[in-house]
């Protein structure tokens, strides 16, 4: 199973690869235009947890377009801000399954993995 995650800050990447690496087979992107090559070159990922706040493009803007260009993945937002507006919507449309503010209770975020496998 694997798990593509997007961070720009490289602690959190390790937290995630460190936490979820012993379930799942991760991949860490430090941004959003490597997390679209990646999943140019892996399309066998079905699950993203992304960062919100990113320089360049937000964590919401990369789930749109990775939704357009590779359609039937699951999307996590993580953020170290409390819910956004934007968040609550991409929620409401199911754009993304779940969110979690930083840092995520891991539990939680692996049931939510879990459920969406």
């Amino acid at each position: 199973m694997k798990v593509l995650c997007v961070d720009d800050e490289p602690i959190n990447l390790m937290i995630l690869e460190r936490i979820l690496g012993k379930k799942y087979k991760v991949i860490s992107a430090e941004n959003g235009p490597k997390a679209l090559e990646i999943l140019q070159k892996d399309p066998e990922i079905q699950l993203v947890v992304t960062d919100m706040q990113m320089p360049g493009m937000s964590g919401i803007e990369l789930i749109r377009q990775t939704d357009k260009q590779f359609p039937g993945k699951r999307y996590f937002m993580l953020s170290g801000y409390d819910i956004t507006q934007e968040i609550q919507e991409a929620l409401d449309s199911s754009l993304i399954s779940a969110y979690f503010q930083k840092p995520p209770d891991f539990k939680k975020l692996d049931e939510a993995l879990q459920e969406n496998f």
